[in-house]
Order: C-alpha cells, then sequence, then structure tokens
C-alpha cells in the first residue's frame, strides 16, 4: 500500500500535524524539523493526496500569472521563475498577458476566472496610481512592478531608482563622463523608465557631471530594435559619447548591435551597460555588463506570498511593500 501521513509523521517522529505543515511549506516549522520530515518523506516515497487536501482546504492547487507580454523577454524568464518556484511548492501556474492594456488589467482582477486559482501574481502596465483602489480585492493578491504603490495588496518590487544610480556611478568610477541614457520617456515619472532615469541623473548630480539632454535618448518600446535606432540617432546627431546605459537589457543589446555597425569598439570607445540580468546578456559579444535587480528573489518571494496568504497563514499581517536587493555584474562591455 502507498505510504500515508501517519507513516510519515511515525517515522521522522513528529505529529500528522506537523508534516501537514511541512508540505504546506509552512514558515513557522523549525528548519532540522522540516529537515527531518522530507527525509522521511524521501525514504518512504510518500505523495500527498492533492486532490482530498485541496477539497479539504477549499484550495485549488494553482495560482495565476498575468504579464503584459510573454514576448518581452523580462516577462518570460519571471513567469518562468514563477513557474519554478510554484512549481516546488506543489503548485500550478496559469499564465496570462495583458498586453499591459488597462481595460483588460481591470477584467483581468474582477474576472470569473479567478475562482479557478488561489490567488494572482499580477504585474500591472496600462493601471497607474489612481487606480490603487480596483486592488481590493476578496482574494489573494500580490503586485508587482513599479506602476501601484501603497495599494491594499501586497506588493513585491524592486530598487530602481538606487540600482540605475549604482549602474551609472559604475560607469563613472570606470572614467565614464558621457553617458547617454537609452530608452526614457518623458511623460513617466514613477513607472520603471521614469525611476531608472531619476537614479541615473542622482548619480550624475553626486558626481558633479553636468546634465546633457542630448544624452537622454527616449525609446517607446524596450526592444532591441527601440536601442539600435536611439544609438543610431545619437550619432547621426553628432553626439559624443563613451558610455550607454540601456533601461533595459534588450536596450541595451540593440545599442550594442548599433555601435558595431557604427565602427565603435566596446568597451575602448563606448562602454555599454544594461538592466535586467537577463540570460541571453551573458552570451552577446562582448557579453553585456547588466544590473541584476533581483528577479529570482522576486519570483521567489510573490510565490512565497500569495501562497502564505490562501493558506491563512496567521504570521502574514499586510498589505506590505517587499523590495529586492540588486547587484552589479560586471562583463566584457563594461569592465572595472
Amino acid at each position: 500500500m502507498a505510504p500515508t501521513l501517519h507513516d510519515v509523521a511515525q517515522l521522522a517522529g513528529v505529529s500528522i500535524k506537523t508534516v501537514s505543515n511541512v508540505i504546506n511549506d509552512y514558515s513557522h516549522v523549525r528548519p532540522a524539523t522540516r529537515e527531518r520530515v522530507q527525509r522521511a518523506i524521501d525514504e518512504l516515497g510518500y505523495t500527498p493526496n492533492l486532490t482530498a487536501r485541496n477539497l479539504r482546504s477549499g484550495r485549488t492547487g494553482a495560482i495565476a500569472l498575468a504579464v503584459p507580454d510573454l514576448g518581452v523577454s523580462y516577462f518570460a524568464e519571471l513567469a518562468a521563475a514563477v513557474i519554478a518556484e510554484a512549481e516546488r511548492r506543489g503548485v500550478v501556474v496559469l499564465v496570462e498577458q495583458t498586453g499591459g492594456d488597462r481595460d483588460r488589467e481591470l477584467e483581468l482582477l474582477r474576472s470569473s476566472r479567478r475562482v479557478l486559482t488561489d490567488g494572482l501574481i499580477f504585474s500591472p502596465l496600462g493601471m497607474a496610481q489612481a487606480d490603487a483602489d480596483r486592488l481590493a480585492v476578496g482574494y489573494p493578491l500580490v503586485i508587482l512592478g513599479e506602476r501601484i504603490f501603497d495599494g491594499p495588496a501586497d506588493h513585491v518590487t524592486m530598487r530602481n531608482v538606487e540600482a540605475a544610480r549604482a549602474a551609472t556611478e559604475f560607469l563613472i568610477a570606470s572614467g565614464r563622463r558621457r553617458i547617454a541614457v537609452v530608452g526614457a520617456r518623458p511623460d513617466d515619472t514613477t513607472g520603471s523608465a521614469g525611476l531608472r532615469l531619476r537614479g541615473y541623473r542622482e548619480a550624475l548630480d553626486a558626481a558633479g557631471i553636468a546634465r546633457d539632454d542630448a544624452l537622454v535618448v527616449p525609446a517607446s518600446m524596450w526592444q532591441r530594435t527601440g536601442g539600435a535606432h536611439a544609438l543610431h540617432a545619437l550619432v547621426d546627431h553628432g553626439v559624443d559619447v563613451d558610455a550607454v546605459f540601456g533601461l533595459n537589457d534588450t536596450l541595451a543589446l540593440g545599442a550594442l548591435r548599433a555601435l558595431h555597425e557604427r565602427g565603435r569598439r566596446v568597451p575602448e570607445d563606448v562602454a555599454v551597460m544594461g538592466f535586467d540580468d537577463l540570460d541571453e546578456a551573458r552570451y552577446s559579444f562582448p557579453s553585456l555588463t547588466t544590473v541584476d535587480p533581483g528577479q529570482a528573489w522576486i519570483a521567489r518571494t510573490a510565490v512565497d506570498r500569495l501562497l502564505r496568504r490562501a493558506a491563512g497563514d496567521p504570521q502574514v499581517s499586510g498589505p506590505v511593500r517587499l523590495v529586492a536587493d540588486h547587484r552589479i555584474v560586471v562583463r566584457e562591455s563594461a569592465p572595472e
């Protein structure tokens, strides 16, 4: 016969309730106890009866993830990280795309499909701070990104200003003074573009380097074409640069290509810095120096927060804002 919860508890020398807490990944279980129970599970080959567990708990064993566009490398990698963490925790992920459209995002929040999952991890792009009250929903919800702060839901995000400032300071420390920033959006003050531009400007100000609007290059689409077009425009207008900071990696990779096409050596003539630490950044030529904004931590934390809320974990209060740490990943395009 298949091993039971009782068999695991007996082998581990703990109560059935403790085994259940380990299986449900409750945070208050002591590490040594968790390890002992896990060894017993592995030794016996115990597999939880998820159907029975879900019927008893009223949970579905699935969560939802909504992102603007899986064609964008950052969101594709984020989705993969969320799925991997959810799988490790014994749940599946239903992924939806919103296209960054506000109406679709609002429809998603109130959709009847939400009853099919235990909660939603949501990265809005069309919604803004004025929509914060729309996040007061009757199910577990975790918000990602920078569009809405101080809303009625948990918010897991990154240090955009500080990370962009660190990236610019890195370029300044390496001797660069004419640093172009690619991907600015003049009407954006609170989204990723606005926050990262603020960090760039703070670093220039702190170093006593005069701001030059000619070095701030907009790009409506944060894709390789946007980065390449921006760099070609700089060269065509005779703007002198010795470094380029792409506000995401795909912009930086497009700029890197354009620099090669225009005969600029990287990093000898122009250093290039990105933001996101996408997997492809390490395989460009030269490999891309970039900012790791903590994407893996964001995925793990979002899944953990959502599942703890879904399980009614008494230690979870809220709503809270949880912010990832960042680091500079030094590669060939901008050496130290």
